[in-house]
């Protein structure tokens, strides 16, 4: 497809050579990166999802590089459609994420989610136990995206406590999830801290990453600490 072509070539002329060093630097492992700000693919979604033919570039979106990965997540977050229109092709895409930073930027792009709460969880359900860690990790950063909010810290710690989270890519995002649970309400997930299921690394770096947070009082970290060092005694 010739506007496929000019798409690419877009990104070509945008490539910087030292952002590139720079992004490649976060991305151990990720041999494809072009060094395209995020700013710039974001624009480029945007004009993207609006085209009449945007089905045809969804369908034949190409993959050889990092930027192509994630501006075809981006344009699926930014399909002026009802989430139900967005679904098939978040699914058809999850097999495509390779790396944290596609996963987590696709995830912050799928806002219509909050359009209809009820059908993402719904659709999200399956995910946590996928055997691709990728897609693990995006239903994890989803669920801290989107529902970490009173009426669904239970059910998170539900689905958190039993995500198989051996990689790292899951773990940690694990972790981050745990951390921003305990900024939404200290107490609750305190209670949750001290009967969880987590596997002793992943319950490690939620600690350290509520003891980092700037939103988490002295008082609380000094609590978590001391949680830490029951665990250890244990």
């Amino acid at each position: 497809m010739d506007w496929l072509d000019a798409i690419d070539a877009q990104l070509a002329r945008w490539a910087d050579p030292d952002y590139q060093r720079f992004a490649a630097s976060l991305l151990p492992g990720v041999t494809d990166v072009q060094g395209v700000r995020l700013p710039q693919l974001r624009t480029l979604a945007r004009q993207i999802a609006r085209r009449p033919d945007v089905e045809d570039f969804l369908s034949h979106a190409r993959s050889a590089t990092f930027e192509q990965r994630m501006l075809h997540g981006m344009v699926i977050g930014a399909l002026p459609v009802p989430l139900a229109q967005q679904l098939p092709h978040i699914a058809a895409f999850l097999p495509r994420i390779d790396n944290w930073s596609v996963c987590d930027s696709f995830c912050c792009s799928l806002k219509a989610t909050r359009q209809d709460p009820a059908q993402m969880w719904a659709f999200l359900q399956p995910l946590f136990a996928d055997p691709a860690s990728y897609t693990r990790r995006f239903a994890v950063v989803m669920l801290l995206n989107y529902y970490i909010e009173p009426g669904y810290l239970e059910r998170v710690f539900a689905l958190l406590d039993n995500v198989p989270a051996c990689e790292a890519p899951v773990s940690m995002a694990v972790a981050w999830a745990v951390s921003v649970c305990f900024v939404c309400d200290a107490a609750q997930t305190m209670g949750y801290l001290k009967t969880c299921r987590l596997d002793a690394h992943t319950y490690r770096r939620a600690l350290q990453k509520i003891v980092e947070s700037r939103r988490v009082t002295a008082a609380d970290k000094q609590a978590v600490r001391a949680l830490r060092a029951q665990r250890k005694e244990g």
